[in-house]
């Protein structure tokens, strides 16, 4: 980039700009842009960063509630837990550079949505995830999930966050483009949270953290379009992160949040420089003017188009009192950090970027945010697929659950959860895999969080309003099942090109479903990310689109977190099912691992019915009549079974159903809105739930170490437990 480059509509569709957009910018600009000027444009105006494709659909889901303090526009979403404190949370994806460089773009991913949760003055409290991989008989899906699974826990560990819970999936759709979605949550003092809009003209513009490097540059347009077989040749595009020099920055930024010195704040996230500067000053009504000799560089001979592109990691931007600059620059030193005044706040409502004496760039503000491109692409509403028709099971009971129990979907993820740190910092109360969500308790309190992620991509492709709503459902019941109340979510919508109507179809249906469920179930949605243009080109031109994935990230809280309880079979108890029983089998795992297929119709969601029970178990279990609770999900009855006895070691004998489904129906049936729990009287038990119009109805008894069919054959906790942990050492032993 130091030889003089022509700017033009050529070098403008390689930055990812249309024609149509590049005439726009020639439009605001009354001249032709500088090399610096289109690089701004082209990752403003990103999809990535400007949500042009999604921003129309995005408007209409409910984002308030009388506990949201902060809902989508800041960093992160922050909600009202009590006694003072908020919640600060969020969901991002670093799904292509993820394929790129597995390691770096996992690790970067974490990093980068720890410092959206910390820019707000939160401590960082949790890490999830929700991560997609191929399929497993692909020989690249090792390596990947090798990386990622290295990366997230390299991170994570090191900054010393806690990785609390998350869920992985298989299937080839996701070959060529493995999704990365990446949670944090962290904790502040309602007065204390801290906002990205710059105020005060003349007020300096200062730059924190690592140096800058030519690492990332164009990342955002990179995940702004579709892969290609060159994926690979894009590792410089990929972010390189330093967990230890992350740790410093969290610590130094709570230090001085601690004083009275910052204005506004914003951590360089995609676009970097760019897109802080732009959004800081953008925000606040305000112009900024930049002199970029002053930026802390680690190459030499940087131009100012990949200072402002630069997406090196460990980064933040700060506009501070004059009077209060140098005890912001002790603190940042005293922490080895770096500390440079890189410009001021101005009254022109312009971007002003100079480097060597030279103007680089003059960009007016308003038109660079307000004429941003936002589309209405033509759709197709997707087609739902045929009813399934009869099945019939080809194997005994048995067999079938120990199959469930090692596919790749359902197997154990303790091979995966070993290699994070989940109770570093000493909150974590349940750890993954011993309840529907992650506990996590606040310090100086008895408060608790309940923390989880939940999307079930095979129900959107079939019906992606039903899945979107479905996912947003099944959040809510992973919550509720632990006793906490559910308060909100982040989301992460993954999905393929947008320019393609079947896809956008795809994306207004699960929007339309996540935002009728979320309405019903009284769980705004406060932050989250679009990543679009999942799609891989193949060598043969076509091009390979992921399942729809519409990650959710739910929050929920406990008053008194010693009253969260978790999902392993509790001794000498009755174990009950709550909720309707139908036996739906389409799109099942059971169906897909048992028969080989995929088809058939979503599961029916009833969101009246989801409220209804969910808020009648949520009730009884703080009322202390339950000692364990499992939502029922992939797998069925059955495997939620076999999951609680696997949980604790306790066994469990199962009374036949009677129910007039046939038995691979009822056991492995994917109903929605169900719960199985453990409690002292059944009978007592059940009676209060009808008395709400809950179903309710005994399915055995909690004893001894088997599992103990209907049918009389026995399957021994150990059993289970080596089958289900058959899955990932053999896939990584490969």
């Amino acid at each position: 980039m130091n030889k003089p480059v022509t700017v033009d509509e050529s070098l403008a569709r390689e930055f990812g700009l249309t024609a149509e957009e590049y005439g726009r910018v020639l439009s605001i600009m009354g001249r032709t842009p500088s090399l610096t000027e289109l690089g701004v444009f082209s990752v403003m105006w990103s999809e990535h960063c400007s949500y042009k494709s999604s921003r129309k659909w995005l408007r209409g889901l409910p984002t308030k509630a009388p506990w949201v303090i902060h809902g989508p526009g800041e960093n992160a979403g922050v909600v009202d837990i009590g006694q003072g404190y908020a919640a600060i949370f969020k969901m991002e994806s670093h799904n292509h550079p993820s394929f790129i460089e597995p390691y770096q773009g996992a690790a970067t991913g974490v990093g980068g949505i720890l410092r959206d949760v910390f820019t707000m003055g939160a401590r960082p409290v949790a890490n999830l995830n929700a991560l997609r991989f191929g399929s497993p008989e692909n020989p690249g899906t090792r390596r990947i999930v090798d990386g990622v699974v290295r990366g997230i826990g390299g991170y994570g560990n090191c900054v010393g966050v806690p990785t609390v819970g998350g869920e992985i999936n298989f299937h080839a759709a996701y070959d060529g483009n493995p999704l990365v979605n990446a949670m944090t949550v962290g904790i502040a003092r309602q007065d204390r949270i801290f906002l990205s809009a710059a105020a005060g003209v003349g007020n300096p513009v200062v730059y924190v953290g690592s140096r800058t490097g030519r690492d990332g540059i164009h990342g955002a347009t990179m995940s702004s379009a579709e892969f290609d077989e060159d994926a690979l040749s894009k590792r410089p595009t990929v972010q390189v992160g330093d967990p230890f020099i992350e740790k410093l920055l969290i610590e130094a930024c709570l230090e001085l949040m601690a004083t009275d010195a910052i204005v506004a704040i914003q951590d360089m996230g995609a676009a970097g420089l760019t897109s802080s500067a732009v959004e800081m000053a953008g925000k606040g009504g305000v112009g900024i003017e930049l002199d970029l000799d002053a930026v802390p560089q680690r190459e030499p001979n940087m131009t100012a188009y990949e200072m402002m592109l630069s997406e090196s990691q460990e980064r933040m931007l700060m506009v501070l009192r004059p009077d209060r600059t140098e005890l912001a620059r002790k603190i940042f030193e005293k922490w080895e950090l770096d500390f440079a005044i890189i410009g001021h706040l101005t009254e022109t409502g312009h971007i002003v970027i100079k480097h060597k004496g030279q103007l680089e760039a003059d960009i007016p503000l308003e038109p660079l945010a307000d004429e941003a491109p936002v589309y209405d692409r033509p759709s197709i509403i997707p087609t739902k697929p045929a009813a399934l028709g009869s099945v019939h099971a080809p194997l005994s009971l048995d067999a079938m659950l120990l199959k469930l129990v090692s596919s790749p979907d359902l197997a154990s993820r303790a091979w995966v959860w070993n290699q994070y740190d989940s109770t570093v910092g000493g909150q974590t109360v349940r750890r993954p895999g011993a309840a529907d969500a992650a506990i996590v308790k606040v310090d100086d309190t008895e408060i608790g969080l309940a923390l989880t992620t939940d999307c079930t991509p095979r129900y959107c492709q079939a019906d992606p309003r039903a899945g979107g709503a479905q996912a947003v459902a099944e959040a809510w019941r992973n919550i509720t099942a632990t006793g906490a109340r559910p308060l909100a979510v982040t989301d992460n919508l993954n999905f393929g090109n947008p320019e393609k109507p079947e896809i956008m179809g795809q994306f207004i249906a699960a929007l339309e479903g996540m935002g009728e469920a979320c309405k019903v179930l009284d769980f705004p949605i406060v932050s989250g990310n679009v990543s679009l243009y999942n799609e891989t080109r193949m060598p043969d031109g076509t091009t390979q689109a992921i399942l729809p994935t519409p990650a959710i990230g739910g929050l929920g809280v406990l008053d008194d977190v010693s009253t969260a309880i978790g999902l392993g079979m509790q001794a000498n108890k009755d174990v009950v099912l709550i909720g309707e029983t139908k036996g739906e089998l389409g799109q099942s795992v059971w169906l897909r691992e048992i028969l080989g297929r995929e088809e058939g119709p979503a599961p029916t969601v009833d969101l009246a019915a989801e409220k209804r029970n969910g808020d009648f178990v949520r009730a009884e279990i703080q009322a202390g009549q339950v000692t364990a609770c499992h939502d029922l999900a992939d797998g069925g009855i059955l495997v939620a079974v076999a999951e609680m006895i696997m949980a604790s070691g306790t066994g469990c004998e199962l009374e036949s159903p009677d129910s007039g489904i046939r038995p691979e129906a009822f056991w492995f049936g994917e109903d929605q809105a169900r719960y199985l729990v453990c409690v002292e009287d059944a009978q007592a038990f059940c009676a209060r739930a009808a008395q709400v119009g809950v179903p309710a109805r005994l399915m055995g008894r909690s004893g001894g170490n088997d599992l103990i069919l209907p049918s009389g054959v026995t399957i021994s906790a150990a059993r289970l437990k080596s089958a289900h942990e058959t899955f990932f050492p053999a896939l990584m032993d490969k």
